[in-house]
């Protein structure tokens, strides 16, 4: 597995735990305002798993959990032997995905290796094209798909949409509680403009006001809802 990121100890990334998390390189969405832009072009410099995995030995009792983020982490083609290694050091394992692979989802799953996932679910279904930056009707698809994976296989999760507002507002609040509903928990996340960002100055961070508004209509049809970064 190609990991081009540490981030030793996180008390923000796996709620109720204390984390390791780490990036791994590349990804399949070209989404203008992802904020690790070095991972998905490709230009982060590799870390060898070794230093992972010797920091994991040396932490054992002060670090709960180890979250794998991205990027990416689907694409890559080690996950499986990542995580297993993971846990044989007793870790609790959290995996962020956009869930376009549902077929490496549902064994994770299956084989109980993920303790949380959480899914970005960038917006409603008619316009993932334009969020992702990407043409693909294959790929939405196995998003569909891994949706469905989540809320009837996963012993727990959270759906969230990173907002923006050239991409969202009152037109597609509610096609997006569509989708999660039934889902145990959704976040909205605040957008921020930045130099890792893989555009800058394009994109505008939806008002606090239309964010709670969009929260308002997600709540009846989940479990749990809330704000991250307002």
């Amino acid at each position: 597995m190609i990991i081009c990121g540490m981030e030793k100890f996180s008390m923000v990334d796996y709620d109720g735990f204390i984390s390791c998390t780490v990036f791994t390189r590349g990804c399949n969405f070209l989404c203008p305002f992802c904020h690790n832009s070095s991972l998905v072009t490709g230009e982060a410099a590799e870390i060898p798993q070794e230093e992972v995995f010797d920091y994991l030995t040396k932490r054992k009792g002060l670090v709960d959990a180890v979250c794998i983020t991205g990027g990416e982490p689907t694409m890559q083609k080690g996950l499986r032997e990542f995580i297993e290694k993971v846990r044989a050091l007793g870790y609790r394992v959290k995996m962020d995905t956009n869930g376009t692979n549902p077929a490496l989802l549902k064994e994770l799953l299956e084989e109980r290796l993920l303790d949380y996932v959480a899914m970005d679910i960038k917006t409603d279904f008619e316009h993932y094209e334009e969020v992702t930056g990407v043409s693909n009707p294959a790929l939405l698809n196995k998003v569909k798909e891994s949706v469905q994976i989540l809320k009837t296989l996963a012993p727990d999760y959270e759906f969230r949409t990173t907002v923006m507002a050239e991409y969202h507002s009152d037109k597609n609040y509610q096609a997006i509680a569509d989708i999660v509903k039934g889902a145990k928990r959704f976040f909205v996340q605040k957008f921020k403009d930045g130099e890792n960002n893989l555009t800058q100055g394009i994109l505008h961070e939806l008002p606090q006001e239309e964010a709670e508004k969009f929260l308002a209509t997600v709540r009846p049809v989940v479990g749990a809802v809330g704000l991250r970064g307002y």
